[in-house]
């Protein structure tokens, strides 16, 4: 996925960023909005900016990419796609707060080498490469246009080195070919891009590998059969040659994981696919292996046209020497790591325990991921008022990613063949199961910065009646953390319940959020979220939902329903929804009026639901406080 998205379109080339001018303050947001694409250039800057999110200081932000460690300081480096003219980035010592690497969130590689005339793409550091200093592998692209829907161009796509001396200010290319020159031989590729790096002793095991080799996996797909990624290995100490191990992991073209109900598409193509390794705590070099994918497909069978589905998903699964003696990856469970239609691209790295943020919260080894929620619908979305609001997109908060085990009740909700969860044990005399699945939740540093202020705390309530209750102490801003847990009767399962909240509300607008069992789906209702959607054609307005299943659980020996956890993050714009540490929604609420900063409980009548523990935390943070 590459500036300016090729997620519905092709890989054209480079679009030109609008210059910064005068942000006007003159809007009055008490006031019906008219057509934003027709306001001065910047004029809406600050109107939907978030503030706690990581996103450059102007322009589009595209895939993240680029994160690593640094060994010699500790601080964690995040990066990013920017502007279709490299990779930027930033530092930070807590996952909360940020400093842009360089001055006004310039790029620290950029397109226009030997090896990468027209593109710069998604790459992945090794910390300590190249003499000991922090390497990038990357692809470099020297033709346009990409994108499995047409035939690919032989030699568009590879991969180069750059080594950073400055502490990654700057990444200087390594005057030489690639390293990796193309596809592997006669494969007719969708794509061969986004290298990602990383250690596993399962592999060393295997592939009879010295311990700490370092693996790459490449995305892509094979025309007419289907998505795969391509595995290579670590040849020679300085990185110079990569040993191609096989196409490790493929699907079918434009099949699904169990009938698509948890899990999407596996689409025609793979892209910024991650591979790590987790236990319970976080990390760990020889824990279950993961990975994360972005997936490009069609609802269509035969795609008749350019516009396409991208979700991003989670997979789990092992590893085993085929018959060829090659190594092949096999799923056993998948699902989203965010279900919103915007969130794709993730990207994430090991975050030792040695790092200043672990160092400073005592946390262990962990997998922290990055995920792009793009700001236009993958640039689709026509009219949207781009040049007035002077920057697309942002990356979404910083989550911590473990092996999560759930016990519940031995019965059909837990047995369901195809879903994000598998069986890993039973206790016959009790009637549980243990469930696995990936546990998905705020980085823990990120989370505590959020709810450093003082909570405002609302009195929980049993609700039944339909309609809307106002909070007593609802916000004054739409920057703001809402907590809770909501119990629910064993009947609510036969029951068209919906129940959850209203918020940025006013007369005029709100977003509706609640979880609804006929589907057992956490549901973002936008249809009245912005005024600014019936002036301007390019704020979207549609409903978003992701599946969750409540399962029934042992209470005091007593079965009961799963209580749903909610955390809530509004950070102006971008709305961030997680719930029982293993469901993630992601989405855009561009409210328009000052005063849509009210806060409801919602109930649709049908039975009952009990909020407790409801807590709202305003105001959020600046993750950007050197930025003027």
């Amino acid at each position: 996925m590459k500036l300016p998205s090729a997620a519905t379109g092709l890989f054209l080339g480079t679009a030109a960023a609008t210059p910064l001018s005068l942000r006007s303050s003159t809007l009055n947001y008490n006031m019906a909005p008219p057509n934003l694409s027709t306001l001065p250039n910047n004029s809406l800057y600050e109107t939907w900016r978030p503030r706690a999110h990581v996103l450059p200081p102007n322009g589009q932000i595209g895939d993240p990419c680029m994160h690593y460690t640094d060994p010699a300081t500790g601080v964690f480096h995040v990066g990013w796609l920017h502007d279709s003219a490299g990779i930027a980035g930033a530092t930070t010592s807590d996952l909360a707060t940020y400093t842009d690497l360089n001055p006004n969130g310039g790029q620290a590689i950029v397109p226009g080498g030997i090896n990468d005339p027209v593109g710069v793409f998604d790459g992945s550091v090794i910390p300590s490469g190249i003499n000991g200093l922090p390497t990038l592998l990357y692809t470099s692209v020297s033709y346009l246009p990409i994108h499995w829907s047409i035939p690919y161009t032989r030699g568009s796509e590879t991969q180069s080195l750059a080594v950073t001396t400055d502490s990654g200010r700057n990444f200087t290319k390594l005057d030489q070919g690639p390293v990796i020159p193309g596809p592997p031989f006669a494969a007719n590729v969708t794509a061969f891009r986004d290298p990602y790096v990383f250690q596993n002793t399962q592999l060393d095991t295997l592939t009879s590998s010295q311990s700490n080799t370092w693996y790459t996996v490449i995305s892509g797909g094979i025309h007419n059969q289907g998505p795969t990624q391509f595995l290579y290995r670590q040849y020679d100490p300085d990185f110079q040659y990569w040993e191609y191990l096989g196409q490790w992991w493929s699907e079918p073209t434009n099949s699904t994981w169990g009938d698509g109900t948890w899990a999407g598409r596996w689409g025609f193509n793979f892209e910024t696919g991650n591979v790590f390794s987790l236990n319970e705590e976080g990390y760990t070099a020889d824990g279950e292996i993961f990975g994360t994918l972005g997936t490009e497909g069609s609802d269509l069978p035969i795609v008749k046209q350019l516009t396409s589905i991208h979700d991003q998903l989670w997979v789990a699964g092992s590893v085993a020497k085929n018959t060829n003696g090659s190594v092949e990856f096999t799923p056993s469970m998948a699902g989203f790591l965010d279900w919103g239609f915007s969130s794709y691209a993730a990207s994430g790295k090991v975050l030792p325990a040695t790092s200043k943020p672990s160092t400073q919260s005592g946390a262990p080894d962990r997998y922290i991921s990055y995920v792009w929620l793009t700001g236009d619908q993958y640039g689709q979305a026509e009219g949207f008022p781009t040049n007035q609001q002077n920057w697309t997109g942002a990356l979404l908060l910083p989550r911590e990613l473990k092996v999560q085990s759930l016990d519940v009740v031995d019965n059909a909700l837990s047995r369901e063949e195809g879903a994000s969860w598998r069986v890993e044990s039973n206790n016959t005399d009790a009637g549980t199961v243990e469930l696995r699945t990936l546990g998905i939740s705020i980085a823990r540093e990120t989370e505590a910065k959020l709810l450093s202020g003082k909570p405002s705390v609302e009195a929980g309530r049993t609700v039944s009646s339909a309609g809307v209750l106002p909070f007593q102490h609802s916000p004054e801003s739409k920057f703001f953390v809402l907590k809770t847990n909501i119990s629910f009767p064993a009947s609510a399962r036969q029951s068209g319940l919906q129940t959850g909240f209203q918020i940025l509300a006013s007369e005029s607008e709100h977003t509706s959020i609640y979880y609804q069992f006929a589907n057992e789906s956490v549901v973002i209702d936008r249809s009245n979220t912005s005024a600014a959607a019936q002036t301007t054609s390019g704020i979207d307005s549609f409903t978003e939902s992701g599946k969750l299943r409540l399962f029934d659980v042992l209470d005091g020996g007593e079965e009961s329903v799963e209580t749903l956890d909610l955390t809530i993050v509004v950070d102006n714009s971008i709305l961030e929804v997680y719930a029982n540490g293993r469901f993630a929604l992601s989405t855009w609420v561009r409210s328009w009026y000052a005063n849509s900063t009210e806060i409801r409980f919602l109930h649709n009548g049908v039975g009952q639901a009990t909020f407790s523990n409801v807590t709202v935390s305003e105001g959020l943070y600046n993750a950007w406080p050197e930025r003027a």
